[in-house]
């Protein structure tokens, strides 16, 4: 039996990266071929990893001004010139697209050579990228049946998977009793940091700490910052450990009892499925208010909570001071964690796939 060759397309952020890196994993034990395609930004985070990488030169439409909207429009051009020659002479079985900028090249080219694809959506809102796709795409994979923006006429593509995350967070033992007789919080910026969580959240937990709360920081930030946040927490007796984006984040997750993250959606998907209380503070500048969609779905279904960035100075610490006071919030949102799981994802992908690999043209 000849092996199925599968080109999985990512790039840019964690988000997109760990997701790939998990889907590629999977599909090598089901003994078909793996390719990834990424951009360099991508390709930082898949070093080491035992597929096959090819880099193509990828950026986002930037409209910001004429300049950068012609310089990115050239990228994207020949990124789609650079696609189209890689699959005329590496032919895959099936595309998967990961969604975003990334995959938008290479499932263009595989439209004009008529090779199949697939599309993936993590998020509430479907992306641009995506959304271009869809007249073309075999089925689109989302995480939930909620996911705003698809036209009614492509309904007969969509399939509900539930998120596709990393796999050590499945061989994690689930947490879910988590003790808040003092308090453990994990501060997350995604891949990109986020400079205003080590700007304003240090002086909210000094707070915490001269009101006599016990605290414990874990706290990732950009490397730019770590000295001047790290002097911030001795000064403050606050026991704390600083570190920058890291792919093993499941050791901080296994230490902490409350998470203060950005609202991509992939990380949400991961600390439902641990059974982590998180404070989700939306990136505002995401392309379609697309993190503020994540939160405000996961606050509704009871996951988790819902902080915008502007309301962190004069809201978050009462937040946080009401969750040590009453925990039945936190008990709630425990309650309705443990009733969700990602863990057939996989699984049900993969049957979906096989069906369209053993389509006939």
């Amino acid at each position: 039996m000849i092996k199925k060759n599968i080109l999985i397309a990512t790039g840019g952020t964690g988000g997109h990266i760990f997701p790939a890196c998990s889907l590629a994993n999977y599909l090598a034990l089901k003994d078909i071929n793996i390719i990834l395609t990424t951009d360099k930004r991508g390709a930082k985070y898949l070093k080491g990893q035992n597929f096959y990488l090819k880099e193509l030169p990828l950026s986002p439409l930037k409209k910001d001004n004429i300049l950068k909207f012609i310089f990115s429009l050239i990228i994207i051009t020949f990124s789609i010139i650079k696609s189209f020659i890689y699959l005329l002479f590496n032919r895959p079985s099936i595309i998967f697209g990961m969604g975003g900028y990334s995959s938008f090249p290479i499932c263009i080219a595989a439209i004009i050579l008529r090779i199949k694809f697939v599309i993936y959506e993590n998020n509430l809102i479907i992306g641009k990228a995506n959304k271009y796709l869809l007249p073309f795409t075999n089925k689109i994979f989302v995480s939930y049946r909620e996911l705003e923006g698809i036209p009614e006429k492509y309904n007969d593509k969509v399939v509900v998977i539930g998120n596709l995350i990393r796999e050590e967070i499945f061989k994690s033992a689930s947490l879910g009793n988590l003790s808040y007789d003092s308090l453990k919080v994990l501060v997350l910026g995604g891949s990109q940091g986020a400079s205003i969580f080590a700007e304003e959240l240090p002086f909210i937990f000094k707070k915490l700490k001269n009101n006599k709360k016990p605290i414990q920081i874990y706290q990732q930030c950009r490397k730019e910052q770590s000295e001047k946040l790290s002097e911030f927490y001795k000064k403050a007796s606050i026991e704390h450990e600083i570190f920058h984006f890291s792919n093993k984040i499941t050791d901080y997750y296994s230490k902490v009892n409350l998470v203060i993250t950005r609202s991509g959606a992939s990380v949400l998907g991961e600390l439902i499925n641990l059974k982590i209380p998180f404070i989700s503070i939306p990136l505002p500048t995401s392309a379609d208010n697309h993190q503020y969609k994540n939160a405000e779905f996961y606050l509704k279904k009871g996951y988790g909570y819902l902080l915008e960035e502007k309301d962190i100075k004069n809201k978050l610490y009462e937040l946080i001071n009401s969750i040590l006071k009453n925990d039945s919030t936190i008990k709630n949102i425990l309650i309705s964690q443990k009733e969700y799981s990602d863990k057939d994802t996989f699984r049900n992908l993969f049957i979906t796939l096989e069906n369209i690999l053993n389509e006939k043209n």
